[in-house]
């Protein structure tokens, strides 16, 4: 009986949170908010936990939301927007170019600040966390590089988790403000919903999420899905939509996951290395921004669209907004993984090449 009891308290945890969270996205719809169905919850389950509500998420949860958007966004590979994608190859690899660099001066600058004030940390234990905070890539693949590197992992952990939910709350409503919204000129290759075509859909990409988890892959929920659609859109095969209910709830469930990260200890970590990563957070979404619409020129695509594409936010999170405001939901897509893939293979062998060149 007594082993029953944290398995039944985190039940009710992760039960409470999800009603918090629920009731927050439908007030979000009844405001016309950016993103209700990630936005809200995820606010308000970051404010219910950094005043030390025992918010919870459950994992399973997260990896499922994780799975059906990876599924929808899939769904809008088809064969015309696969040649629109690929023959952005060379945009995108600049897009890759510039977040590497940027990653890495958002380290240095970080370095150069917290030198003074982070005694406790080596030199080179120091390098390793400031390099591993700024690179633009997955935060829990982010920090596991870093410790194996020497660095303070909390540090690096914050600062993504702070980056990631700064840009997820600003962008939808600097769009908003913009009155950018429908530009999608390709929608998913289908909007029916079929019940027998809807079951294979799922266990084709349950499957696919399965081995990309086996494989040790990044995001291997959202990316295992994801190819596997693609792969199916772009060869003609056109099975079904995703339920709206089903898509509504899948962003609840990752707006929740990101929430819960916000909790008194974080904000207590190290105040002033958070007020870097904020203040670094602006500058980098600003600078991104004047980027993506400069590059958003050159391709001859919508501003709003390689905003998004080549902004520092999550993979799964910047492609949601493309999908909820209609703003090139495969240009989205393919910059953010091409880049996650490209910082996740690169960040370690260029941090040694980097270490070797500049020792201390």
């Amino acid at each position: 009986m007594f082993s029953r009891a944290p398995r039944v308290g985190f039940a009710v945890r992760v039960l409470g949170t999800l009603a918090l969270a629920a009731a927050a996205a439908v007030m979000c719809v009844r405001l016309h908010t950016p993103i209700p169905w990630m936005l809200g919850p995820l606010v308000v389950t970051a404010v219910a936990s950094l005043a030390g509500a025992r918010t919870a998420s459950w994992a399973p949860l997260r990896n499922g939301g994780q799975w059906v958007i990876g599924t929808a966004l899939g769904l809008y590979f088809t064969p015309q927007v696969g040649t629109l994608v690929a023959g952005l190859w060379w945009a995108i690899a600049l897009g890759i170019a510039w977040a590497l660099v940027l990653g890495w001066g958002f380290g240095r600058w970080l370095q150069w600040v917290h030198a003074r004030h982070l005694v406790d940390v080596s030199p080179a234990g120091l390098r390793a966390t400031t390099y591993f905070s700024g690179a633009i890539g997955g935060a829990s693949e982010m920090t596991l590089l870093a410790e194996r590197a020497g660095a303070r992992t909390d540090l690096v952990a914050s600062a993504h988790s702070l980056r990631v939910l700064m840009v997820t709350i600003c962008l939808p409503f600097g769009m908003l403000f913009w009155g950018v919204h429908g530009l999608d000129l390709s929608p998913p290759a289908i909007r029916d919903v079929s019940g027998t075509g809807l079951l294979l859909l799922a266990t084709l990409t349950l499957a696919g999420a399965l081995v990309a988890q086996r494989l040790g892959r990044a995001n291997p929920w959202f990316m295992g899905a994801l190819l596997v659609t693609m792969g199916l859109t772009l060869s003609g095969q056109v099975l079904s939509a995703i339920p709206t209910a089903v898509s509504n709830a899948a962003q609840l469930a990752i707006g929740v996951s990101l929430g819960v990260r916000f909790t008194p200890v974080f904000l207590h970590t190290a105040p002033r290395w958070l007020g870097s990563v904020a203040l670094a957070s602006v500058v980098m979404m600003a600078i991104c921004a004047v980027f993506g619409w400069g590059l958003a020129r050159l391709i001859g695509q919508h501003p709003a669209t390689l905003i998004l594409g080549t902004s520092p936010g999550g993979i799964a999170e910047m492609s949601i907004t493309a999908k909820v405001l209609q703003l090139g939901v495969p240009v989205v897509t393919a910059f953010q993984v091409c880049r996650l893939v490209a910082v996740l293979v690169l960040a370690e062998p260029l941090y040694r090449w980097w270490t070797a060149r500049s020792p201390l």
